[in-house]
C-alpha cells in the first residue's frame, strides 16, 4: 500500500550539482539557475569530487557532461549515479556533450536522462528550457514518485490528469508512453495493445509502435506483430529498441539462436551497456559460438575501464574464453590464442592484489593453458586438491573450474562442479532461462563426452587414415556436439557420412545427424567453394536442400510456422 505522497520540494530550497571538467559551463549554468531561485549550487570537476558530494547530501538537479574527466567519462558516471540510487525518478537529469554519435546518442537514451543539451551551451535557451524542467518536475511529482516505488494503477491516475493541463503540452507523449509502459507492467495486454493502437492513429512517434510490438508479442500475436516489426527494423529511430525487444521475446520462447542474433544487432548499435554484453556473452556461449564469447567479454572489458564494472574479474573472463576458443581451432590458431593468454595471465599474477584474491582461478587457468600444449601431468598437479565447492565462488569460476577437471578427465570433479551451480542462478531471471539451459547441456555433454573437441578431431583423423569410419563418424559427431559452429568438422562429418553410404553402412542415426549438419551449415555464412561442396555431399545424399525442412527464415517469424 502506498503511503501519503511527501511534498515536492520548493524551489528555493532544491539542491543542484554542476559536473564539467569546463569552466565555462559552470560559469554559464550557475547563474541561470540563480535567477531561477535556485540557490544551492554545487560544481564538481571531475567524477571523484562529484561522488564525495553525492555521498554528503541529496541533489534534485544533475548537469552531467560526456567528457566529465580524463579517467571515467560521463555515460560511466551517469550510470553509476544511477546504480547508487543517487539519481531517482524524480531527480532532474540534464546530459551534456559536445558529441553527437549515433552510438553514443544511442548509451545516453537507454540511461533516460531529462534533456540532452549539446554543447557550446547558448545562454539564451538555457534559463527558458532549465524554468521548463523544473515546472515539469514540480507538477510531476506524484506520477513519478508513484513509479519510483512502483505503484502503476497510481501513477496512471496521476498521468492521466496531468493530460489535461496545457501546460504540460510538450511532455504529453512522455506521460502518455508512461501510461502505457505501466499497462504492461500491470500485465493488461491486451488494454495495453487498444491503448496503443488508439495512439498510432494520431502518433507517429517510433514509441508507440514499439509498444504496440511488445503488447502483440506479449500475446503471441506473431501475424500481427510480424507485420510491424518489418517496418521497426528499417527504422533508424526504431531498430535498436525493436532488437531488444525481440530478444527478450525469444529467450523466453527458449529460441536462444534468434535472441543471440537480435542482441548481436543491439550492441552494435548501443556498445556500452554491460547488462546487454553479459546477454550477449551468455547467449553466445549456449549457442556454442566461441568467437562471439570472445568479442563480447573484449567489449565489456574495454567499456568497462573506470566504470562501477571494472575489475579483475573481466579479464580472467577475457583469458578464459580465450583459451575456450583455443581448444576448438588448428594447431596454429591454438597457439597464437595460448600465447595471447599466458601474456595476460602473467599481468595479473604480477598484480599482488589481484594473485591474492585470485590464487585459484589463476591456477586453473595455467593448469587449462598446460592442457592444452600437451602437459597434462603438470597441470593435474596444479590442480588435483581443489575441492568441487561451488558457492564460494563466481559462476565463470566455477564454469573455469569444471572444463579444467573435465579437460584432465577427472569427470566426476567436473560433473560435481556442475551440479553445484544450479542454485547460483535463483536470483537471476535471465541466467535462470539462459544459463540452466546451458548447464542443462553441459551435464549431458560432459557426461557422455569425455574428450575435448581437439582431442576428438585429432582421434577421428587417426581414425580416418586407417579406414574406420564408425569410430570416426563417433569422433566427429562428440565434436560437432562440443562445436556445432565449427564448419570444418560438420564438412568432414559429411564426407565421412556420404563414405558410410557408398559402403552401403549408412543407418538412421546417421541420417538425423545429417539433418542436423544440414540445418546449421546452410544458416552460416559459407564461401562459394563451401556452398558447391555442401551441394556435391547434399545430391550424394539424395537430400533436397530446398525442402520445408531445411527453409531459411529471413522474417523475425516463420509464417509457415507461426
Amino acid at each position: 500500500m502506498l503511503e501519503k505522497i511527501p511534498a515536492p520540494t520548493p524551489r528555493e530550497n532544491l539542491r543542484a550539482l554542476i559536473i564539467d571538467s569546463q569552466n565555462l559551463v559552470h560559469s554559464v549554468i550557475k547563474p541561470a539557475l540563480h535567477s531561477l531561485g535556485v540557490s544551492y549550487v554545487t560544481s564538481a570537476f571531475n567524477e571523484f569530487h562529484a561522488k564525495r558530494l553525492y555521498h554528503a547530501r541529496h541533489y534534485d538537479i544533475v548537469f552531467l557532461s560526456f567528457n566529465v574527466s580524463r579517467d571515467k567519462d560521463g555515460f560511466h558516471l551517469f550510470e553509476e549515479l544511477k546504480y547508487l540510487n543517487f539519481i531517482k525518478s524524480t531527480t532532474t537529469v540534464v546530459f551534456l556533450s559536445a558529441e553527437t554519435s549515433t552510438e553514443l546518442v544511442n548509451c545516453v537514451v537507454e540511461l533516460q536522462p531529462d534533456d540532452f543539451w549539446v554543447k557550446p551551451l547558448k545562454r539564451s535557451l538555457i534559463q527558458q528550457r532549465l524554468n521548463y524542467l523544473l515546472q515539469i518536475k514540480f507538477k510531476l511529482h506524484k506520477m513519478l514518485y508513484c513509479m519510483q516505488a512502483n505503484e502503476y494503477s497510481s501513477a496512471m491516475y496521476y498521468a492521466e490528469r496531468q493530460l489535461n493541463d496545457d501546460s504540460l503540452k510538450e511532455y504529453h507523449p512522455r506521460i502518455r508512453r508512461l501510461i502505457g509502459n505501466c499497462l504492461i507492467k500491470l500485465h493488461d495486454y491486451e488494454g495495453a495493445q487498444r491503448y496503443f493502437e488508439t495512439l498510432s492513429c494520431t502518433m507517429k512517434q517510433g514509441w508507440v509502435s514499439i509498444g504496440l510490438a511488445n503488447a502483440l508479442l506479449l500475446q503471441d500475436k506473431l501475424e500481427e506483430a510480424q507485420d510491424l516489426i518489418d517496418k521497426l527494423v528499417t527504422r533508424r529511430d526504431t531498430r535498436f529498441l525493436t532488437y531488444d525487444l525481440l530478444a527478450q521475446y525469444f529467450i523466453e520462447k527458449g529460441k536462444f539462436d534468434l535472441a543471440y542474433e537480435q542482441t548481436r544487432q543491439a550492441s552494435k548499435l548501443a556498445p556500452r551497456n554491460m547488462e546487454r554484453n553479459k546477454r550477449l556473452w551468455e547467449l553466445a556461449r549456449l549457442n556454442h559460438d566461441n568467437l562471439g564469447q570472445l568479442s563480447a567479454v573484449k567489449s565489456m572489458e574495454k567499456n568497462a575501464k573506470n566504470s562501477i564494472h571494472d575489475s579483475p574479474q573481466l579479464l580472467l573472463n577475457v583469458i578464459r574464453t580465450t583459451i575456450d576458443v583455443a581448444t576448438t581451432s588448428t594447431d596454429e590458431e591454438a597457439e597464437q590464442y595460448l600465447r595471447a593468454a599466458e601474456l595476460e595471465i602473467e599481468k595479473l599474477s604480477l598484480q599482488p592484489e589481484v594473485q591474492k584474491s585470485c590464487d585459484e582461478q589463476l591456477s586453473i587457468l595455467k593448469a587449462r593453458v598446460l592442457c592444452c600444449t600437451g602437459k597434462k601431468n603438470v597441470a593435474e598437479a596444479m590442480i588435483k586438491d581443489f575441492t568441487t565447492e561451488t558457492h564460494e565462488y563466481t559462476l565463470e569460476d566455477n564454469l573455469d573450474k569444471m572444463k579444467a577437471f573435465h579437460e584432465l578427465g577427472l569427470r566426476e570433479k567436473a560433473t560435481s562442479v556442475l551440479n553445484g551451480l544450479r542454485a547460483q542462478l535463483e536470483s537471476d531471471s535471465f541466467r535462470s532461462i539462459v544459463v540452466s539451459k546451458y548447464l542443462e547441456e553441459e551435464s549431458h555433454q560432459r557426461e557422455e563426452i569425455r574428450f575435448t573437441t581437439k582431442e576428438l578431431k585429432g582421434m577421428a583423423a587417426t581414425n580416418y587414415k586407417k579406414s574406420r569410419l564408425l569410430p570416426t563418424f563417433t569422433n566427429l559427431y562428440q565434436a560437432f556436439t562440443l562445436s556445432p559452429r565449427d564448419k570444418q568438422i560438420a564438412f568432414n562429418l559429411l564426407k565421412v557420412i556420404v563414405e558410410l553410404k557408398e559402403r552401403d553402412e549408412l543407418e538412421n542415426n546417421h541420417l538425423k545427424v545429417t539433418d542436423k549438419v544440414m540445418k546449421v551449415l546452410l544458416n552460416e555464412s559459407l564461401t562459394k567453394l563451401q556452398r558447391q561442396r555442401l551441394e556435391q555431399y547434399a545430391e550424394k545424399l539424395d537430400i533436397d536442400l530446398h525442402a520445408d525442412k531445411y527453409e531459411i527464415v529471413t522474417g523475425v517469424f516463420n509464417r509457415k510456422s507461426g
